[in-house]
């Protein structure tokens, strides 16, 4: 039994650190939008960004917003976070 619980704890925590470390923008299907060329490097002027932004499902806009209020993601991606969070009046 104690060899068991050790196995689901290890497994959990397994689990638990592979999902922080993925990127969660990746999820997103919609995120090339945002962008005026296909390798993601030019954001769309502000106008561009903010259509595409509600072009997206409120759930996708929370789960985007809430992904750039972490700190490593708002530093990884800064201007593109600073959009979001100002469209999604976190700021």
């Amino acid at each position: 039994m104690r060899r068991r619980l050790t196995c689901v704890a290890a497994l959990a925590i397994g689990l638990g650190a592979s999902s922080a470390l993925a990127n969660p923008f990746t999820d997103f299907a919609a995120l090339p939008t945002f962008y005026t060329d296909a390798t993601m490097k030019t954001m769309k002027p502000m106008a561009g960004f903010k259509r595409a932004w509600f072009a997206l499902s409120k759930h996708d806009r929370v789960k985007m917003a809430k992904a750039c209020n972490e700190p490593a993601m708002s530093r990884t991606h800064a201007q593109f976070c600073a959009n979001v969070l100002a469209l999604s009046g976190a700021n």
